[in-house]
């Protein structure tokens, strides 16, 4: 049996404030530092992205089986705090606004969101789990 436990990304700079994360399918994102007049994702917007997108995707597998939605956004939100902890990220939230049309399945999806929603986030979604359960993050450096 194939361990499928393990996750990786690989970021490299790029350029001065500029990077490429890739992952082991090939994936590209690049991020920088949110300079000004630089567009690109910076690496807190990154950990919104994520909280938002992973239980994004919990709840769209759940509901979309019953309806297809009209609208499926996630707002994900944070105060940004440097006080005697360090640098982080408080008062974290993120948002559901998900519409379903009339129709076959709406009534069901409508009704499960809720549970949906809520099963991503006390169980499913590792990216809010990891940071509600404060897992600490081990850091090296390696000569080469």
């Amino acid at each position: 049996m194939t361990d499928n436990s393990s996750r990786s990304v690989t970021v490299e700079r790029t350029s001065t404030g500029r990077f490429t994360a890739t992952n082991p399918r090939g994936g590209t994102l690049d991020f920088g530092t949110g300079a000004a007049g630089d567009t690109t994702f910076t690496p807190v917007e990154l950990l919104l992205a994520a909280l938002g997108g992973c239980t994004a995707v919990d709840v769209d597998v759940a509901t979309s089986r019953h309806a297809e939605p009209s609208r499926f956004t996630v707002s994900v939100a944070g105060t940004k705090v440097d006080d005697e902890l360090g640098q982080r990220l408080t008062d974290l939230a993120v948002t559901f606004h998900v519409t379903f049309p009339d129709g076959e399945g709406a009534e069901r999806a409508r009704a499960i969101l809720p549970r949906a929603v809520r099963t991503s986030h006390d169980r499913l979604c590792t990216v809010s789990r990891t940071v509600e359960v404060g897992t600490p993050v081990a850091t090296t450096v390696e000569e080469g």
